[in-house]
Order: C-alpha cells, then sequence, then structure tokens
C-alpha cells in the first residue's frame, strides 16, 4: 500500500512514460493481464489508456488490472490510469519512506 508522499512521487515518475497499455473494444482479457503483469515486471510503473469504445471505465479498468497483476493504483485521470509494483528482484524505482 502506498503512502501519499510514494504516491506523489510516482505520479511525477508517470508524467512523461508513455502509454503502453491500451483498452478497446476487446475489454480486458487474459492477454491484456499477461501484458500488463510482464511489463509491471520489467517497468515497475506502467501507465494505461482506456478507449471510448470500451465498456468499462478507466477506474473500473485500473481496478480489475491491479487486482490480476497484484498491483498498485497510483492515479486515474480522464482515460489514463497507472500502475505501480516493485520488482523484488531487481527494483528500478526507489520510493521515498514514509
Amino acid at each position: 500500500m502506498l503512502n501519499s508522499k510514494q504516491r506523489a512521487y510516482l505520479r511525477g515518475l508517470a508524467n512523461p512514460i508513455e502509454t503502453i497499455l491500451i483498452l478497446g473494444k476487446g475489454g480486458i482479457n487474459d492477454n491484456v493481464i499477461n501484458q500488463a503483469d510482464t511489463a509491471l515486471t520489467a517497468r515497475e510503473l506502467i501507465k494505461g489508456k482506456v478507449l471510448e469504445n470500451c465498456e468499462l471505465s478507466s477506474r473500473e479498468a485500473a481496478q480489475i488490472i491491479a487486482k490480476s497483476t497484484n498491483s498498485d493504483i497510483v492515479q486515474v485521470i480522464g482515460s489514463k490510469f497507472v500502475l505501480y509494483r516493485e520488482n523484488e528482484n531487481e527494483p528500478v524505482i526507489k520510493l521515498p519512506m514514509r
């Protein structure tokens, strides 16, 4: 669970990164979950976008993917969301302490 200081730090890091997870008409399936899981392992911080033709809202999609990948939701703004999961073997991001 992230505290507000850590969440703010991650929001700042997420600003310049590219959106790598895009959800459309197909919604969330095993392929999307696997892609998110692999990206979180490699990068720890990913940005996703929900297109207008998706039946889920960005918050719903973020919650489903976060639960499936055991990650934390950093933020949801409009159609975009940011997820974080620490890589326990090779951490890339060092979070500020509480």
